[in-house]
């Protein structure tokens, strides 16, 4: 024990030992080195970053306004937890009309942004060493939703000769008996690649085949051009039971 007048110190080593693995795991990847370059990159007034893209448009005015009437009229209690009733009713109404799903709001649950999403449905998903299958190159917080969940990831490739479209013969042979799931992202997310919609009904099928989920990152969906339509694997035919979308509307 210190004596009088010293201060003992936590024994760090022992309060990581608490923490679980798979969090420690989290915590040590690529995350932790990009907060550590965004900290080097501001002692530098003209650093160009690279990496991941930050929006840094402000909010619109009409947007401001309203969340300020909104606090003005009272609406500051509690919300029901998987979101406003009026709000997972409009998302609902939004992928019926715009990507063809039959959703209503009980299959609607609003999360903090897409991370929050993400975790929460590896969290729900994923049993210790479920393996899922996703395309590479990709969006590296995937790795750390995965591994937080003890689940492993797969990686498939993709590349340019291809403009990075997902292969669903390359799909099928990563495969395994523990494989839980297949993520798909379209439009990509770092390599802008689209998965067509032939591919999509190709891998839709390797799904019900294999009786796989298929998680179907579409955050990207408006940023279409050049005449290309987005298309939802989950407005297939025996894959709305058997996808989860991840979008967004900020």
């Amino acid at each position: 024990m210190g004596g009088p007048g010293v201060e003992r110190q936590p024994d760090m080593t022992s309060i990581n030992t608490n923490i679980p693995e798979a969090v420690r795991a989290v915590a040590s990847n690529g995350t932790q080195l990009r907060y550590t370059l965004m900290e080097l990159s501001a002692q530098y007034k003209d650093a160009i970053a690279l990496g991941r893209g930050d929006p840094d448009l402000p909010t619109a005015p009409h947007i401001v306004e309203a969340v300020n009437q909104a606090i003005r009229d009272g609406k500051t209690a509690l919300s029901p937890v998987a979101g406003l009733p009026i709000l997972r009713d409009a998302i609902a109404q939004k992928m019926r009309h715009d990507n063809a799903v039959a959703a209503n709001s009980e299959n609607i649950i609003v999360t903090t942004g897409g991370q929050e999403g993400l975790f929460l449905i590896m969290q729900v998903l994923l049993d210790p060493g479920d393996e899922v299958i996703v395309p590479d190159p990709r969006y590296t917080s995937y790795d750390e939703a995965i591994e937080s969940a003890g689940g492993r990831i797969v990686l498939v490739p993709t590349d340019h000769d291809d403009a990075f479209n997902l292969r669903p013969e390359v799909v099928e042979a990563a495969i395994t008996p523990k494989t839980k799931a297949i993520l798909i992202i379209t439009p990509s997310n770092p390599t802008s690649g689209i998965v067509t919609e032939d591919r999509l009904r190709a891998i839709a099928d390797i799904a019900i085949r294999h009786n796989l989920i298929v998680i179907s990152d579409e955050i990207y969906e408006k940023f279409l051009y050049d005449g290309w339509k987005h298309f939802s694997i989950a407005s297939l035919p025996g894959m709305a039971e058997r996808t989860i979308t991840l979008n967004g509307f900020s």
